[in-house]
Order: structure tokens, then C-alpha cells, then sequence
């Protein structure tokens, strides 16, 4: 799926508009009727396809010229693997390209992903920033499947709850009932990181001193579980952090250990003193764990207390991390990372419940990125609380009121400032004459307001094996899928189903605001976890080939190329098959060179929602899923925007347009090269 044009790439028009890019595929407008345009990512796969072809024989003619016959085996081998790229059944690697290696004949076999992994990019190492936003990515992924068992195991005690209690009476001494056991559950976040541990997706297992790669002064964990999930701090529960006599062996064996390497300030002791560059930072043991911060008993000098003594004697560093309240978290609070501080000193006193603690003076090391951690989304600034203070106001509603929550416009960069215009707001998409929606959908025959059992619930049947939502949230996707099967108008489920999460319009405060250099952008006021719903691509649905009539300054195209992203055309990443396909049941077979050309796309030029606003980004927080309900035409499918990260408020909401490279033309039929104003650590520049 992907926007014709995009809208983050260009410069801002006085008008609001974006600048148009012609298509390659309509040259001039005397042969504009004749053309049948199609994605311009999808041409550009094709075109590189070709010359992918017509460089390897030329390799291989080189190599025949320098070093004989043995050039062909060389050649073999690399084609070979190139021929395994859309093969993720039967191959554990990750493809490589043997055009990021002209000088070698033979590419060596790739290393095996970790399970999981994302791969974004398998040509290349990925940043440590990538590497880190990937690791949050699948622990995620870990936690709401474990969300989802928990929610199963809770509903399964609510429906026996009154036979276990006809059967405690009869049960034998000493038996303990089912549903008793809800209490001894782990929690799904320490079940995730038991998963990565088990699978060994731990990005950082091995502790180190001073920062961490990929993760700068500033960052938001939202709970504890995924500081463990990088590597970051190793301990779900304890404040401190430390190396042990493990240690002792490697590259920090000149230390005397236990060795302190992070702490995390939470407010959990009642003699803490936090003067944000200055702390007095509280040892740990002897406090009581009720949660009223009183110490119970005395401390002792041994483990972390003994590692943070150490760091004294040895002018080690430890990383400093900060806990917040936060209603937005599934754990209550965001800590933020604030940097290196040297522990100063340390000392043992009576404490305020009159017992011994160890205090240690801690001091924030110079040249760092300035400290405002008393603002919990210090990095985006403040959230307006209402319409009067926002600033650079430039309309109230961009919806006209058709939308349940309003979305404001803002613009601090013209001058004068004007408000989006040139479009009618719909929140529901509009449809051409020539199109008619089928209505094949059966629905399911679950009772009551919403579906329970994935066994016999014939929606979730069609998504593999259960429903692909969680109810938390209001409802989270657990992970993209080929295509979501949602129930429909013909189900005896109501509007509260968990399976109609896609269904229930706007739930978060968006706010649409002009920039320098990409145009008008959306942005959340509220924290979006990962998986939840932002958003539907609304527009007007027309088939492909009437785009001849569309004018040439329309930047707002969407393909809807569901099947082309499960096939993996144009470089794509192909998404795991684990749903039944009722309408192409053998979407992989086709061979017809037509079905590379989705059939129907949403035009959002004059007509659509808040979703035309939203800009591309190499490294997009959001992804597209598409989604079925009233049919199960994928030709058709509904395309919504999912979060794939948990997005702080006031980020910019982004995704990525899924262009190739240099597919973009300009009226000449060449290749435009336009600068790309994302933003991203791993920016591919030359995307447009």
C-alpha cells in the first residue's frame, strides 16, 4: 500500500498544498486516455527486476573473463540466494543483495535473523537506534500476546466461576479451587521477557558500563520490562543495577566488583533527595514493599549498596533513570533516561523511620544534553489542556464537527498563517458509480455483545487460529497481519466486539499543524500505545485506471495493494500467511504480469479525513494494516493506520509510503530527485 505522492518530501505551497509530481506513465495529456497508469512503486520494482537481471550476466561475463570457469560457480552461488528473497518458508536467512557488493562474485550466506527480528533492511547493519526500536517492537509483540492468554485464562474463570462454587463444597482438604490460581499469574510484560530471554532476543544481555547504544538522554521506557528488553537495566524490580563477580573474567576484569552500572529513581524511599544534576540516592533493602515509602528495618552493605560503594572507590559512572506518573503506561509511570551521574560519596546515617541507610551523593557529569526531566514529554513540550492555549490557532475543527473529537489545525510558519484548505472533511469513505461493494460476508453466529470463543467464533477462524485483538486499550492489534478479518454487519456480535476495533472511529485528541518543510503533519495530544487504532485512510474508492481523469496536481492517491504486500512484490516485507484467504485462496500463483497493478485505489484529493495530513518517514511509527468487515474482497479492503511503537504525545504521526528507489518522475519522464525531510537516523535519502 502506498501514497502516490509524497507529501513529506515537498516543500510547502502557500496554499497548503504539496507540489505535483508527474507520473512517468502519463507523458503528455494527448495520450493520457490511453494509458493505464499504475504505482509507481510497483513500475520501479519491475524496472529494477529487469536491469538486476542484465547486471548479474554482465558480472558473470566479467568473472568468465578474469578467472575462467570458475566465475560460474561464483555466480551460481550468489544468484541462487538472490532466488530465495520471497522465500520466507523455506529459508531462516535474511536475503542480501549482491548490488551492495560489486566487487565480489559470490555473496556469503547472510547470518540467520533472530526470531522475531524486524528487518527493515537486510542489506545493511542497522543503526544502534534502529536495533533498539525493533527489540521495543517485539517485546510488544510478546506482551500483548501475553496480554491476549490472560484475558482468555480471566474470562474462562468468570464463566466457571459459579461451577467452582457448587464444586468447593465437594472438592478433598488440601485441593485448591481453579479460578484461585488467577492470583499466582505472572504478569504479561515479565512473561515477555522470559519469552526474549528463552529466545535469546535480549538486545543487550551482557551488562556494560557508561551508555548504552541507540539509547540517548531523553528516552521513554514505559515500564520497567522493556529497560530489561534492551539491556538497559537488567532488574524488573531492584533499583540498582550491577555487575557481580561474573564479571571478573572479561573486559572489566581490572574492576573490584559487585559494580553498580544504572539506577532508576522512582520515589520508592522516603529519604531520597532528587535536586535534578544533584541526588541523594537511598541504598536498597529495609524498606516496606506496601507502597508507603517507609523503612521497615535496617540496610545492609552488600549487593547493589556494595556496587554503588564500589563506583565510589572506582570513578565508575552509573546511567540514572527517572520514574513518572503516567496515566498514559500500562505500568503507571515513563521512565526517562537522564544521562551519566558519578557517585560523589557515600555514607550510612539514620534514616527518617530511624534506621540505617546508606545514602550516596550522585552528580550529573558534564557535557551532556541539558536536563529537563521534570517535564515528563519534555522533548515535544507541553499538552494543551484546552483550544485557548494552543498556539497559532488557525481553525477550531478541521472536521466541521463530523468526527466525535474534534481535531484543531495550528500554524506557526506562514505569515500570515492560513488553516488546510482545498478539501471536504468525510469520516466515511465515498464511492464512484462504477464501484459497488459486495456483501459476501456470512458473519458469525456469536450471541450477546461481543465474540468470546476463537473456536467457534467463524471470524476468528478466518484470522488462523484467534481473534487478532486485544481488548486492552479499548483495543490493540497484537501484530500486522496480511489481512485483519473483522466481524461484520451480518454478526450476531455487537458494536462492543473486541473484533470490531477498527470499527469505532477516533479515540485519540489528533491536532493537524503546518512545518518548515513537509507541510501540514498530525500529531497526538494523548499517548497511543503500540498496536491501537489511529486512524482509517478515508477518501474517495475508484478503480486504478480512472486516475486518467484525475488531475495531475492530486498527491493524495492510495493504492490498495493488499495482495501485493503478501506476495512481497517491490521489495516489500512480506507479512506471515496465517489466514485463510476465502476469496483468493492462491494469491502467490498469479502469474498475470496485470495483477502487479492494484485495481482500485482511495483518492483523498478533494474528499477525506484527517489520515491526508499524515507524512512519511523511513522510520515511521505507524503502520498500514487492511482490514475486512461487510466483504471479503482483499481487491477492496479497508486501509488503517495501527501505532507500531508507543507514541509519546505531541511526536508527529508517520508512515511509511513504501516507495522504491527512484520511482519518482518528473515531466520529462525522468527521475526526479527529490530530498527526503523525514528526519530519520536511517533515512534512505534518495527515496524520492
Amino acid at each position: 500500500m502506498v501514497v502516490q505522492s509524497p507529501h513529506s518530501v515537498d516543500s510547502p505551497a502557500p496554499n497548503g498544498k504539496k507540489k505535483a509530481v508527474k507520473r512517468k506513465d502519463s507523458p503528455d495529456k494527448e495520450n493520457a486516455s490511453s494509458v493505464t497508469r499504475c504505482s509507481a512503486r510497483l513500475q520501479a520494482a519491475k524496472q529494477q527486476r529487469i536491469e538486476k537481471e542484465l547486471l548479474d550476466r554482465r558480472r558473470v561475463e566479467l568473472l568468465e573473463e578474469e578467472d575462467g570457469g570458475s566465475a560460474k560457480k561464483k555466480a551460481y552461488t550468489r544468484r541462487k540466494i538472490q532466488t530465495t528473497e520471497n522465500d520466507s518458508e523455506s529459508q531462516e536467512t535474511t536475503p542480501t543483495n549482491a548490488e551492495e557488493h560489486p566487487d565480489n562474485a559470490c555473496v556469503p550466506v547472510p547470518v540467520p535473523v533472530p526470531n522475531g527480528a524486524a528487518t527493515a533492511n537486510p542489506l545493511a547493519e542497522k543503526s544502534a537506534p534502529a536495533k533498539v526500536k525493533d527489540t521495543l517492537r517485539l517485546f510488544n509483540k510478546h506482551y500483548l500476546h501475553f496480554v491476549q492468554e490472560e484475558e482468555k485464562r480471566c474470562s474462562t474463570v468468570k464463566v466457571n466461576k459459579k461451577a467452582s462454587k457448587k464444586t468447593k463444597t465437594k472438592m478433598r482438604k488440601g485441593e485448591v479451587p481453579e479460578d484461585s490460581v488467577k492470583n499466582k499469574a505472572k504478569r504479561p510484560d515479565l512473561k515477555a521477557i522470559s519469552k526474549m530471554m528463552e529466545n535469546e532476543e535480549i538486545l543487550y544481555p551482557e551488562k556494560r558500563i557508561g551508555s548504552i547504544p541507540g539509547i540517548n538522554v531523553g528516552h521513554q521506557f514505559y515500564s520497567r520490562a522493556e529497560m530489561v528488553a534492551v539491556g538497559f537495566h537488567s532488574h524488573w524490580l531492584n533499583g540498582i543495577d550491577y555487575m557481580g563477580q561474573a564479571y571478573a573474567k572479561g573486559e572489566y576484569g581490572h574492576y573490584i566488583f559487585p559494580l553498580a552500572v544504572a539506577i532508576v529513581l522512582s520515589g520508592m524511599y522516603e529519604d531520597d533527595l532528587d535536586n535534578a544534576e544533584d541526588v541523594i540516592y537511598t541504598g536498597q533493602g529495609g524498606h516496606d514493599l506496601t507502597g508507603n515509602k517507609r523503612q521497615i528495618r535496617d540496610q545492609v552493605l552488600e549487593r547493589g549498596n556494595l556496587a554503588l560503594k564500589n563506583c565510589v572507590d572506582q570513578d565508575v559512572p552509573v546511567r540514572v533513570v527517572r520514574g513518572h506518573e503516567s496515566a498514559g503506561s500500562y505500568s503507571g509511570k515513563v521512565y526517562t533516561y537522564d544521562g551519566l551521574y558519578k557517585v560523589v560519596k557515600y555514607w550510612a546515617e539514620k534514616g527518617i523511620s530511624g534506621f540505617t541507610v546508606f545514602k550516596y551523593r550522585l552528580r550529573r557529569l558534564e557535557e551532556q544534553p541539558i536536563l529537563t526531566t521534570n517535564q515528563v514529554h519534555f522533548v515535544y513540550g507541553r499538552v494543551p489542556e484546552s483550544l485557548s492555549e494552543i498556539r497559532g490557532l488557525v481553525c477550531e475543527d478541521i472536521t466541521g464537527g463530523v468526527e466525535n473529537i474534534p481535531i484543531p489545525a495550528t500554524n506557526l510558519v506562514d505569515d500570515p498563517p492560513v488553516a488546510p484548505t482545498g478539501f471536504t472533511y468525510s469520516k466515511s469513505m465515498k464511492v464512484v458509480k462504477n464501484v459497488k461493494l459486495p456483501t459476501n460476508a456470512v458473519g458469525c453466529d456469536c450471541e450477546g455483545g461481543s465474540c468470546l470463543n476463537p473456536r467457534t467464533c467463524s471470524c476468528a477462524r478466518l484470522n488462523g487460529t484467534d481473534f487478532p485483538y486485544v481488548h486492552r486499550d479499548s483495543g490493540r492489534l497484537i501484530e500486522a497481519k496480511d489481512v485483519v478479518f473483522e466481524c461484520g454487519p451480518r454478526c450476531g456480535c455487537g458494536p462492543g466486539c473486541v473484533n470490531r476495533t477498527s470499527q469505532r472511529g477516533l479515540r485519540y485528541r489528533l491536532e493537524v499543524y503546518r512545518t518548515p518543510k513537509k507541510g501540514w503533519a498530525v500529531r497526538s495530544w494523548d499517548f497511543i500505545p503500540s498496536g491501537a487504532l489511529v486512524c482509517e485512510y478515508i477518501g474517495v474508492l475508484m478503480r486504478t485506471e480512472d486516475l486518467d481523469n484525475v488531475s495531475s496536481e492530486n498527491n493524495y492517491i492510495f493504492d490498495i495493494d493488499c495482495l501485493q504486500t503478501m506476495r512481497g512484490l517491490g521489495g516489500r516485507e512480506r507479512r506471515q500467511q496465517d489466514a485463510s484467504m476465502p476469496v483468493v485462496t492462491n494469491a502467490d500463483k498469479i502469474e498475470d504480469p496485470k495483477s502487479d497493478v492494484p485495481e482500485f485505489c482511495i483518492d483523498a484529493g478533494s474528499t477525506g479525513n484527517v489520515a491526508r495530513f499524515i507524512n512519511h518517514s523511513c522510520e515511521p511509527n505507524l503502520f498500514i494494516q487492511c482490514v475486512l468487515s461487510a466483504h471479503h474482497d482483499m481487491k477492496l479492503a479497508r486501509v488503517m493506520l495501527f501505532a507500531a511503537d508507543n507514541i509519546p504525545p505531541l511526536q508527529e504521526l508517520t508512515y511509511d509510503y513504501g516507495y522504491a528507489l527512484d520511482s519518482v518522475h518528473g515531466p520529462d519522464g525522468k527521475v526526479k530527485q527529490m530530498p527526503c525531510y523525514c528526519g530519520a537516523t536511517e533515512c534512505r535519502k534518495r527515496l524520492f
